[in-house]
């Protein structure tokens, strides 16, 4: 009551009073778990770590991390999976959601369970189960594929040739569970009359496909596709639990290079420094992803 009284007295009256009491909660909550932390980052970004005392160094960690050839690498491999993964994955989720959509409620309801469910299983399990899958022996579930071809067994997570093929394969068969809850949504909310007049004009599936239902979900796609963007520059797990970042920096994503520089290496100056260029990089990428794909996307 007393904000409220402090509001009135500023020339806040009724209604609007009440609502800056009512995200006050939320403004409050802002600051203290995202603002506050991206500035402590900044600050941390200008000083090198010591056990007993930092000191100020101004923008040389910012210098370092963009002289650093490992810096770059892991830019270029984050890129690489970016580009593999999030592409695909809009494409199977729409596929997958237009599948599911003719059919039942109830079987409607247990498939999105199904594909659903590695979203809110534990990254370690699935990880746990994905390196039986990658076992280099013949004991893995991959191997015993390829051997039923002809083929021999595969190193997938030890040699830099498969390494990143295994993390963007993972990708490709376990992260649709959001995308087609979105889509189905998606779907579910496009007139019938619109298909009916395709009907009478004699068009096929895949011309209503193409005219109706892509133009249709075009806001569910660029929505998915910048948090997928987002989401896959900051990919850090994955990395983490099933190759560690080798061999030799192949899988090295800059997630896991940051989080190394802090907790390996104790370079908590340059750890926030990268930190803070990869999210210029990712702002400026999603400017980009609303100015060219979003320009006819009407919400």
């Amino acid at each position: 009551m007393a904000v409220a009284k402090s509001i009135k007295r500023k020339g806040i009256k009724g209604d609007g009073a009440w609502g800056y009491i009512f995200i006050a909660v939320s403004l409050l909550v802002f600051a203290m778990f995202t603002a506050y932390p991206v500035v402590s980052a900044f600050i941390i970004s200008l000083q090198k770590y010591k056990p007993l005392g930092s000191t100020y160094v101004g923008f040389d960690n910012y210098a370092s991390s963009l002289k650093d050839g490992l810096f770059w690498q892991a830019m270029k491999n984050t890129l690489v999976y970016t580009v593999l993964t999030v592409p695909v994955n809009l494409f199977l989720s729409m596929a997958i959601a237009v599948l599911i959509l003719p059919l039942r409620k109830k079987t409607q309801s247990f498939f999105k369970g199904i594909y659903y469910l590695p979203v809110v299983a534990s990254g370690v399990a699935l990880s746990v189960v994905w390196l039986w899958i990658f076992d280099p022996l013949e004991g893995g579930i991959l191997n015993q594929l390829i051997h039923f071809f002809g083929f021999e067994n595969q190193n997938w997570l030890g040699s830099s040739k498969t390494a990143m093929f295994s993390l963007v394969f993972m990708s490709w068969m376990s992260s649709h569970g959001t995308s087609i809850i979105i889509y189905l949504a998606g779907l579910l909310g496009i007139d019938d009359t619109y298909y009916e007049a395709a009907e009478i004009d004699g068009a096929n599936f895949l011309q209503k496909l193409w005219h109706i239902v892509v133009p249709s979900l075009k806001p569910a796609t660029l929505f998915l596709l910048v948090t997928g963007v987002i989401g896959s520059f900051q990919v850090f797990q994955n990395a983490y639990l099933m190759t560690g970042g080798g061999p030799n920096n192949a899988t090295t994503m800059v997630g896991l290079l940051i989080f190394n520089n802090a907790f390996t290496y104790f370079e908590f100056g340059k750890a926030a420094a990268q930190s803070l260029i990869l999210a210029v990089i990712i702002a400026a990428v999603s400017v980009v992803q609303f100015k060219y794909a979003g320009k006819d996307v009407e919400y």
